[in-house]
């Protein structure tokens, strides 16, 4: 949840409505500041207040794009933005990207939505990111394939199967066919739109520990990279492979499963150049 503008001002005026201050799990990091950046940039921060409310923010100028991040865990409605001392107008819209993950996607552990690896790179890329981060579940849903397969996008990313380790469990059979469909469902909506797969980064209690059919994280994550190989192989020019297990050093991991702020941003240094690179492909002209 985001504003992005283009132009000059002084301070920009935010009224706002939130619904809840209690922010469950994820805490602070969930959002409860308004967030002001150009670039990587932080110009401004703001606490949200409960209910129906209003804050003024320094805009700070400089060529780049000014994006907004909103105090998401509060349930924000937005009742109107005014710029004082000079004028602004909505940004143009970048490629859109369909992001598709669990809480890692969310953003997690992040101190706050601004710091996820989606929104880092969609910042440093000019991406206009859907971040389709469903924590706890997110374990290839034909739904969700679905979903994504009717939107509109250029660009798609899949980052999946932690969560096929525990809560709803996976055998590594099991998670292979439901990627296959899931990537069968996906194409049928978009036939050369570039997709880049992440497969599962470090999750320290489940790499070599079996869940309750006798699947590791290792196998899962094994599983996941075959089924990407095997389809690119066989003609899929447009799907890319990441493999996750090294990305992310134990060290950034607070709770052994969610990147911190320092993890995040590893990510978006590595993801984002890749992301870019096959949206430039996808755009070439064809020889």
């Amino acid at each position: 949840m985001r504003l992005e503008w283009v132009g000059e001002a002084e301070s920009v005026e935010i009224a706002y409505r939130t619904e809840t201050d209690e922010l469950g799990f994820r805490g602070p990091g969930a959002g409860r500041v308004f967030t002001l950046l150009r670039g990587e940039h932080v110009v401004a921060e703001a606490e949200a207040r409960l209910g129906e409310a209003s804050v003024r923010l320094p805009a700070g100028r400089g060529p780049e794009r000014a994006i907004l991040h909103l105090p998401e865990g509060m349930r924000p409605t937005l009742l109107g933005l005014r710029a004082h001392g000079g004028e602004i107008a909505p940004a143009p819209r970048g490629p859109r990207w369909l992001c598709y993950g669990d809480s890692i996607v969310e953003g997690w552990k992040a101190s706050g939505p601004a710091w996820a690896w989606p929104a880092r790179v969609a910042r440093r890329h000019g991406l206009d990111v859907v971040n389709l981060g469903y924590a706890g579940a997110a374990r290839g849903e034909l739904a969700s394939a679905e979903e994504i397969a009717a939107q509109d996008a250029d660009l798609i990313t899949l980052a999946h199967g932690t969560n096929c380790w525990a809560r709803t469990p996976h055998g590594a059979a099991l998670f292979a066919e439901g990627l296959r469909a899931f990537l069968a469902l996906v194409r049928e909506g978009h036939p050369a739109t570039p997709i880049v797969a992440l497969s599962p980064i470090l999750r320290l209690d489940a790499e070599t520990k079996p869940n309750r059919l006798g699947a590791t994280l290792a196998d899962l994550r094994r599983a996941f990279e075959r089924v990407i190989e095997e389809r690119s192989a066989a003609g899929d020019a447009h799907l890319v492979l990441v493999p996750g297990r090294e990305l992310v050093p134990a060290a950034e991991l607070p709770d052994g499963i969610h990147p911190d702020d320092a993890g995040h941003a590893r990510l978006a240094r590595t993801l984002g150049p890749i992301l870019a690179a096959q949206l430039s492909s996808a755009a070439a002209p064809s020889r």
